[in-house]
């Protein structure tokens, strides 16, 4: 497939039944872009990838490669490289004839499809299982396969859906590296589906953060970590922390809340007024064990190597999920103190 400029998805929507799995999407992707679709299950991030491969057809909207429009194509004229969740495997070949597949569909030379094929091999780490058949691999070598399929052919765009999903965590960790290294490396674009926010952040130049098939954000990982646009986006993004409160003081963009009698000050991210409901959002590692604040109780310490993920409660009953290196046990009293917290008008949260 020739390279291209921009891939521009315009207004795309699918729906089952009536029901809108995913609502005018646009977003236009330029060439060696890695871009994330991010989102709870049922979010409508694998109707979008499925919509974009040509496996759906689209109750609305149009897809364009420059000036060719896409939608109206067959899957295998769109010629993009996908990487399902279910692996898709051929069962008869050997992983070895599985990779190299598509290279011998395309009718290059016989010592180049075996040189790129070995190559593949090589990068997913399964040279001593070059010859078996998918059924006696493991789930995560399966996914392995379906990765350097996808790949050796160097598709201008390559589809992935979940392709870490079925990994232990140190692999996972590895074949993430890989895959950012392989983007780079090939000067592929990448549309990458996940559920998982840190390897979306970890992983993608844009993220696209999708709740009941509507896009709640666009953004650099940067930007959707340190500036969500709305609670939704604040909770999958690791703001475990949303407190339904009220606005105090409202100075510029700057509020002052009151938990239980403690004021804290934050960051409006849309206009809100004294009195205002608002939801402060604030992450575990954001709130802090102070000698002044807020009174809890430790009900629930997780040891995570260098810090605990502590749960504590306020006498108000109020949960907080805090993460701190010091030393803490159930039922200890504490007093949290919290920085950098951003206030959301109560109407525009999750």
């Amino acid at each position: 497939m020739s390279e291209f400029g921009t891939l521009r998805i315009e207004g795309v929507s699918r729906s089952f039944a009536g029901h809108a799995a995913l609502a005018d999407l646009s977003l236009d992707i330029e060439r060696g872009e890695f871009i994330a679709l991010l989102g709870p299950s049922g979010c409508g991030k694998s109707t979008a990838l499925n919509c974009l491969a040509g496996l759906l057809p689209l109750s609305a909207g149009r897809i364009w490669l420059d000036d060719r429009r896409l939608d109206t194509l067959p899957p295998h004229r769109r010629g993009f490289g996908m990487v399902f969740q279910n692996y898709a495997l051929f069962p008869h070949l050997s992983v070895r004839r599985n990779i190299a597949f598509g290279l011998q569909m395309r009718r290059l030379p016989r010592a180049e499809v075996r040189a790129r094929t070995e190559d593949a091999i090589r990068l997913v780490r399964l040279e001593e299982h070059a010859a078996k058949l998918p059924g006696q691999l493991s789930g995560g070598q399966q996914q392995r396969v379906a990765i350097a399929r996808a790949v050796v052919v160097s598709p201008s765009l390559v589809l992935m859906d979940e392709p870490l999903s079925n990994l232990d965590a140190k692999l996972r960790l590895e074949m993430r590296t890989e895959i950012r290294r392989l983007h780079q490396r090939l000067g592929l674009t990448t549309v990458y589906v996940t559920h998982d926010q840190e390897e979306a952040l970890s992983l993608a130049d844009r993220l696209v953060v999708l709740r009941a098939g509507r896009v709640q954000q666009i953004g650099t990982p940067e930007e959707l970590h340190t500036r969500p646009a709305n609670a939704h986006v604040a909770d999958f993004m690791g703001f475990r922390n949303l407190l339904a409160l009220q606005a105090g003081a409202v100075t510029g963009d700057r509020v002052t809340v009151d938990v239980e009698g403690v004021p804290f000050t934050g960051t409006a991210l849309a206009p809100v007024q004294p009195g205002d409901a608002v939801l402060a959002a604030v992450r575990p590692e954001q709130l802090t064990v102070a000698g002044e604040g807020l009174p809890c109780v430790v009900e629930v310490v997780e040891y995570q190597g260098r810090e605990l993920a502590v749960e504590a409660r306020t006498e108000g009953g109020l949960l907080l999920h805090l993460r701190t290196t010091a030393r803490l046990a159930p039922g200890d009293p504490i007093a949290v103190g919290a920085r950098d917290l951003l206030i959301y008008p109560a109407d525009g949260g999750a």
